[in-house]
């Protein structure tokens, strides 16, 4: 029997009051994986003591995670990620646990749209409102102040984009967003789909769009250096499971792709997930999910070393005051603490 879609939208959270939530179980959070170490300067990024904490679980695929700060919340603000298979964004609370914020996230449609309908990367732009990127509507859109959604853009010249994946703001207010074919039901062979490539975009503040580049068969996670002249960009191909850099022009568009990184012999001897989701901190350093866990490259594209998960690893951001890593990998909710301060936070 098709299950029916509620259309209960519940986004009053970061603008009302604190919602009601169910206790979380434990304070002592069970720990997964290793911190390995591959290079010297590994040890000045994250400390060697530092494990890696499993805060909540129980998802399909969890992705996208965003710190929500917030003034008056006892630790400064929380968590929100997305479930995408359950159509979901999660609030996870510090002491609290996690509880389901929006539902649904990415798709509004009737009945059942494939495996993969909810929403996937998440920001805040900034106002700090709620950015997403949608799979299933198709869409960037924005949770507006008073709690209804808007969208940015669902259309490139008249032709519905495939799926946005993962997005990020340039320094001038400029979004730029992947858009691989993921969410379709059937994906790269579904017959919904009207683009016959998967585009890098930028959306002005103007509200056009511009295609920057079609070169990446899987363009995914995307970050820009902490000085915005170059864009990192993961590629989520099995055949060419690698990041490539591009220098960003004073118009915005961007340069020649370099690759930065080709982590294809990995996932084949296999080591589990593909390039996802990336992150850069305040020295440049890329933090990039892929196979085996999270990826520490130097600006030049160095692997200093890899926390890894033993999960399939979607996304990661930094959270609290700047130091500690949220990653999702799975069906899990995770954090590390690091000595490197995301870019953009303040020292």
């Amino acid at each position: 029997m098709m299950r029916k879609t509620i259309l209960l939208v519940v986004v009053s959270v970061l603008f009302t009051a604190e919602p009601r939530m169910a206790a979380q179980d434990s304070v002592n959070f069970p720990t997964i994986g290793e911190v390995i170490r591959l290079d010297p300067e590994m040890d000045n990024l994250v400390p060697k003591d530092e494990k890696i904490e499993v805060l909540t679980s129980g998802f399909i695929w969890a992705e996208g995670p965003v710190w929500v700060p917030q003034k008056d919340h006892a630790f400064g603000g929380y968590v929100l990620f997305s479930d995408i298979p359950n159509n979901r964004i999660v609030r996870w609370d510090e002491g609290v646990g996690s509880v389901t914020w929006l539902k649904p996230s990415g798709y509004t449609g009737p009945g059942e749209y494939g495996g993969e309908p909810g929403s996937n990367g998440l920001l805040l732009d900034a106002k700090g409102r709620l950015v997403a990127c949608e799979h299933g509507d198709r869409r960037m859109s924005v949770i507006t102040k008073n709690g209804g959604k808007r969208t940015l853009v669902d259309n490139f010249e008249g032709k519905r984009l495939n799926s946005p994946n993962d997005a990020c703001y340039h320094k001038n207010g400029d979004l730029y967003f992947t858009d691989p074919p993921y969410g379709l039901p059937d994906r790269w062979d579904d017959p919904r789909r009207e683009l016959d490539f998967c585009g890098v975009y930028r959306l002005s503040k103007d509200g056009k769009l511009t295609l920057l580049t079609k070169e990446m068969t899987r363009p995914n996670g995307i970050a820009f250096s902490p000085d915005h002249k170059t864009l990192y960009v993961a590629q989520s191909d099995p055949e060419a499971a690698l990041w490539k850099s591009f220098p960003v022009k004073e118009d915005g568009t961007l340069g020649e792709g370099k690759l930065l990184y080709d982590a294809t012999e990995n996932f084949k001897k296999g080591l589990p997930g593909l390039p996802d989701g990336l992150k850069v901190d305040s020295h440049g350093n890329i933090w990039a999910t892929g196979p085996g866990g999270v990826y520490v490259f130097a600006p030049g594209g160095t692997l200093l070393g890899r926390i890894s998960t033993g999960e399939k690893t979607a996304n990661c951001g930094w959270g609290n005051d700047g130091r500690t890593l949220y990653i999702t990998a799975d069906m899990y909710l995770c954090r590390i603490r690091t000595t490197a301060m995301g870019a953009g936070w303040a020292k």
